[in-house]
């Protein structure tokens, strides 16, 4: 189901759809940026009453939404150190460990270590880890 999904990503140049994507996200035309928020906060079932600015319209663009502040005090960081932190609402699309040598999934696709983070030398560091894909 999921490679259903992004499908159409396969048929699109990426940068050209990293492009538009940034437009459509920065656009500031009331009509259509409304339209974005309200759509995304009605599907999604976003709580707005955790925003510091609840109002989603009020955002200047859908990008401002998406990053959008939380009200003080609305979610405490765990201090345990056997706690994993996520820094954003979503789920788990995928789980596994990291293979030596094995590359593992996001959004559909294969990636290496290397090439997932842009040739870093700190892949080595990843080797034979766990990894998640949140969506």
């Amino acid at each position: 189901m999921d490679y259903i999904k992004v499908f159409p990503q396969y048929l699109t140049p990426q940068h050209a759809l990293s492009r538009l994507t940034y437009c459509i996200t920065r656009c500031e035309w009331k009509p259509f940026k409304n339209f974005l928020i309200k759509s995304f906060i009605a599907i999604f079932k976003v709580d707005m009453s955790l925003a510091k600015q609840p109002d989603g319209p009020a955002y200047k663009t859908f990008n401002e939404f998406f990053t959008r502040e939380l009200r003080p005090g609305v979610r405490t960081v765990s201090q345990d150190k056997n706690t994993i932190i996520c820094p954003v609402d979503g789920s788990i699309s995928q789980i596994g460990k990291i293979e030596s040598g094995e590359i593992f999934q996001a959004k559909g696709r294969t990636y290496s270590l290397d090439t997932l983070l842009a040739e870093d030398d700190s892949a080595e560091n990843f080797q034979d880890g766990q990894f998640a894909t949140l969506y």
